[in-house]
């Protein structure tokens, strides 16, 4: 069979103005393909194609269904996959094995699939979860595709036909639990959860780990990240996100913790600037989620913004977010590159998008913030052993996306008996500013502490999108807040001394000890209990809406350009009877859009829902929004919800647009729509 590619699809007017856009910096994905897992290197996921625009879009079809359903047990688990497209083919994992795939990105058809039968290796595993795979070429037709295994091995393979590639490791392929500077490796114990990103000659590869609420012990497998030559495989360095003796950083790990501690793995989708040749890294938090009386000190370079050189894996710069983290607020979305003009001043802008709501924005080549950084007091631990810092970063510009902190005006106040039984409910627990930290479970008559945002946002992995022309930048993100709260852990089951429970990963009111996550901080939408939104006065929300929001921000001068609900208000609220002749259809559904954006659009479909307990745990809406005031121009039914980001192309001289759909008890598929 013939790969269609995008020469014999595009017209040559069409295609001509693609190569000159391709040939300018930053403008998002070039020449009608999608050749990384955010449309660019940058992870901007814009795309400069308008066929489909807000005087079409009404007119969107269903052109062709990928079903997924075939492909191993459990096939709609957590596939949070976006497909790449270069040459007129879409390739992506599928099913829990993550079978790689290859399509027609015109039609749908199956071209070719990969499975990697990994026995035992291959069963216990650290990551269900999938984003896609990568891309890499010599420009002389040696195109590979590169997969992460749930086993945990680099694999190459041949981009025309899905073959291995003999010279690439060991029979194309490279066992990446080896070189982590811990004797033993126990299987399932690290993976990753989202591709690795090849930065020019070089596959750059981070780890997400196990750990969570409740770890067995305070030793793991540290998630070094390491560089790879993408012809030979050869490992070409290592960074170590826990400096050993005499690097930089191992002082900020006191009490010789950097001996055992592990996890600070970069579990979310990479980013580089393929220019400057240079990566960024968000790592995540030290193990233990709730509890670091086990490694005291800063620990660099957890929870930071790293920029490395892609060539040697040297560090260029970094930035620590949040310091001896225990919220588990760790960087648990792809840093955002783009280029903007800063008070006159062109600034080559990196974006990094957290789950508290902020939006740290920091020159990509220099480290240096593009508006200051303040260091503020915040309040501190006193659950024994656990020293926490006294101040954290607070970016000046842009302000937060979402509510930050919890106290008694963020709650509901819809009547007065509603706002009377909000406040008895709240004084359960511990509410404070942002960086409240966890108290031991039921100290003080508290169950636990309050936070909002959630640990798991606010943003997370979805992260957001950029318009890279304009250098609007637009984030999804839900208000919800959660309680933390630690106890003491039981020795035959944990030497960590303290635990999450009574609160650390469940809803507000639960009051249950959260099971053990094995999931660590990959924060999936299935990963952990779930925990419920609708736990205020008389089942509804605690906290006042919106609930679920987009937020626009300008990046050149920091300031918010709109922000509207993620949708209508939910049925189970707006229908309630305490609620009778009240508006509250402006709610916004309790869930984190998928964004990508295009010339005119912000493509925005509804997302998962993690609070309300319904089949299928979200809304199946895909909205269309004019990118300009935030107004929905188009809104359509999807098969089942959106699980992945949304992707656009070129192909047959049509645009289409593409998103994985699925989630527990629904089947997986790809989902292509188009202009009839």
């Amino acid at each position: 069979m013939t790969l269609p590619t995008i020469l014999r699809t595009l017209p040559a007017v069409a295609l001509a103005l693609l190569m000159t856009l391709g040939a300018t910096a930053q403008t998002g994905a070039q020449n009608g393909e999608w050749r990384y897992y955010g449309g660019d290197a940058g992870t901007t996921k814009y795309s400069p194609l308008d066929q489909i625009n807000a005087a079409n879009a009404k007119e969107l079809k269903i052109i062709w269904r990928w079903k997924a359903e075939n492909f191993g047990k459990r096939p709609d688990f957590n596939w949070e996959v976006t497909p790449l497209m270069v040459g007129g083919v879409l390739y992506f994992t599928a099913g829990t094995r993550r079978d790689a795939v290859a399509v027609d990105a015109a039609t749908g058809e199956t071209l070719w699939v990969y499975r990697l039968d990994e026995g035992p290796r291959g069963s216990v595993v650290a990551r269900t979860v999938n984003r896609g795979l990568s891309w890499w070429s010599d420009g002389k037709g040696d195109d590979r595709i590169l997969l992460i295994s749930p086993g945990f091995q680099l694999v190459a393979l041949n981009a025309k036909n899905g073959h291995e590639i003999p010279a690439f490791g060991t029979n194309g392929r490279i066992d990446l639990t080896e070189g982590l500077d811990r004797t033993v490796v126990k299987p399932g114990t690290i993976g990753s959860s989202s591709p690795a990103i090849v930065v020019k000659d070089t596959v750059v590869v981070g780890a997400a780990l196990l750990a969570g609420t409740a770890p067995p012990s305070k030793e793991n497998v540290p998630g070094y990240i390491r560089g790879f030559d993408a012809r030979t495989g050869k490992k070409i360095w290592t960074f170590k996100t826990i400096p050993r003796p005499g690097e930089f950083g191992n002082d900020t790990w006191e009490n010789d913790s950097w001996k055992y501690t592990g996890n600070t793995g970069a579990w979310p989708p990479l980013s580089a600037d393929l220019e400057l040749g240079y990566v960024y890294i968000p790592v995540e938090m030290p193990t233990g989620d709730f509890y670091g009386g086990t490694h005291p000190g800063n620990n660099l370079f957890s929870d930071s913004l790293v920029c490395l050189d892609a060539k040697t894996g040297k560090r260029v710069w970094h930035y620590q977010l949040v310091h001896h983290d225990v919220w588990d607020w760790d960087i648990a979305a792809p840093p955002i590159l783009v280029d903007v003009t800063v008070a006159g001043k062109k600034v080559k802008a990196v974006a990094q998008i957290t789950k508290q709501a902020h939006t740290f924005v920091f020159d990509r080549v220099t480290g240096k913030p593009v508006w200051p950084i303040d260091e503020r007091p915040v309040p501190q631990s006193t659950v024994p052993g656990e020293k926490t810092s006294p101040t954290q970063p607070w970016p000046s510009k842009p302000l937060g996306f979402d509510r930050q902190g919890i106290g008694i005006d963020d709650l509901i106040d819809f009547t007065p008996a509603l706002r009377e039984e909000a406040i008895k409910i709240a004084s359960r627990y511990q509410l404070g500013p942002l960086y409240t930290p966890p108290i031991v479970a039921d100290a003080g008559g508290k169950i636990g502490t309050m936070i909002l945002p959630h640990h798991v946002g606010g943003a997370n992995w979805p992260g957001g999108a950029v318009d890279a022309e304009t250098g609007i930048l637009y984030v999804a993100s839900v208000t919800q807040p959660d309680v933390l709260a630690v106890s003491v852990a039981d020795p035959k089951r944990s030497d960590m001394g303290y635990v999450g429970g009574r609160g650390g990963g469940a809803g507000p009111g639960r009051g249950t000890p959260a099971a053990p996550n094995t999931s660590g901080s990959d924060e999936s939408f299935a990963s952990r209990p779930a925990p419920r939104m609708n736990t205020g006065p008389q089942g509804l929300p605690l906290v006042k809406p919106p609930w679920g929001r987009i937020t626009a921000i300008d990046l050149n001068t920091g300031d918010h350009v709109w922000m509207v609900p993620n949708g209508p208000t939910p049925d189970y609220i707006k229908n309630h009877p305490a609620l009778k002749g009240i508006d509250v259809s402006n709610g916004g559904r309790p869930t984190r859009s998928l964004l990508m954006v295009t010339k005119t659009l912000l493509v925005a479909p509804e997302g998962n829902n993690l609070w309300v307990p319904v089949a299928g745990g979200g809304g199946n809406a895909l909205r269309l929004l004019d990118k300009k005031t935030g107004k929905v121009v188009h809104e359509m039914e999807l098969p089942a919800m959106a699980t992945g980001i949304p992707m656009t192309y070129m192909a047959d001289g049509r645009q289409f647009i593409v998103v994985a759909v699925g989630a527990a008890g629904f089947p997986a598929e790809l989902v292509a729509l188009a202009l009839p």
